[in-house]
């Protein structure tokens, strides 16, 4: 017989990385939810953010070196498997969930059918999200995620296909079934790839609108250029990871060559006509991007030498 909704017992699994002020209001509002435990996994901070966790004696930290966003969620999702979750609680340091968003969540723990559960972000009182609904693995010139819910009207629990690891609610049963996210990808679309193997093995996701989170909006005041600078190191993952969806979720050769092809060369044209008149990109952030798209093509993962 499935466990009672308040029988639950929910484990939250923060990431951080470098930004204490942003983690100490991300723990603020996390423990108003009352979650059974929390996990912290510092990934390599040198901020004084290791040194702050060695003093909250309530929570669970993992010191460990920067493996990026999907080996801290791998980490910590295996430690809250090992203390007993019914359910795991994913989120960046970034966000911060209102005071109700847990009671909101749990009450689809049980008879909704769902293995994934999404809150709603959002970012300066408005709406933001990137969860969709459909996943479409056969048109290379279209892109993978379909029926967006972004500029949608919703007001009712939603089914979804995909969503982020920003408050992403998942049941010890889906990770028994498919395992932990690849932490091999690093950063960027480690949330996609972990959603897509849950909706494959037949797991529902779904996206609950009364549960907020609010979220951290960065860079606002920089401009173009600035922002493409400090977000450069970050393009090779991008090509590299979104490439290797394709090529390895892909149900036809275009999809599995081309749309990959088709990112890479996005970012190329970028940089060929802003390289002479900008400072955001020179000639040589070409290369990067071309030997990432070939290690995504040939499932080469792993930390990029950059």
């Amino acid at each position: 017989m499935e466990k009672a909704e308040k029988e639950q017992k929910v484990i939250a699994v923060v990431v951080t990385y470098n930004r204490l002020s942003l983690l100490t209001a991300c723990l603020q509002a996390l423990r108003s939810n009352s979650p059974q435990a929390i996990i912290v996994v510092d990934n390599g901070c040198t901020d004084g953010t290791s040194e702050w966790l060695d003093t909250q004696s309530d929570l669970h930290v993992i010191h460990q070196q920067n493996v990026g966003g999907s080996g801290g969620f791998h980490r910590g999702m295996s430690e809250a498997m090992l203390l007993g979750a019914d359910w795991i609680w994913c989120m960046d340091d970034d966000v911060k969930p209102h005071p109700d968003c847990l009671a909101r969540l749990l009450p689809y723990t049980v008879g909704s059918g769902a293995g994934i559960l999404a809150p709603r972000r959002l970012m300066e009182g408005q709406v933001f999200t990137n969860d969709f609904r459909r996943y479409n693995l056969c048109n290379p010139f279209a892109s993978m995620y379909q029926d967006r819910l972004k500029g949608q009207s919703i007001d009712g629990p939603t089914p979804i296909a995909g969503t982020a690891f920003e408050g992403l609610f998942v049941s010890r049963q889906v990770v028994e079934k498919i395992g932990l996210p690849n932490k091999d990808l690093f950063i960027f679309c480690d949330d996609t790839d972990y959603c897509l193997r849950a909706h494959l093995a037949g797991f529902g996701l779904l996206y609950i609108p009364e549960a907020l989170m609010d979220k951290k909006r960065f860079f606002s005041k920089e401009s173009w250029a600035e922002k493409q600078q400090k977000k450069k190191w970050k393009r090779s993952y991008q090509v590299r990871n979104s490439t290797y969806l394709n090529h390895h979720y892909g149900r036809n050769w275009s999809v599995r060559h081309i749309r990959g092809l088709l990112n890479l060369m996005g970012y190329l044209v970028i940089i060929l006509f802003t390289a002479p008149v900008s400072r955001a990109y020179k000639w040589r952030d070409a290369l990067p991007l071309i030997r990432a798209y070939r290690s995504g093509i040939r499932e080469e993962l792993g930390p990029i030498q950059l």
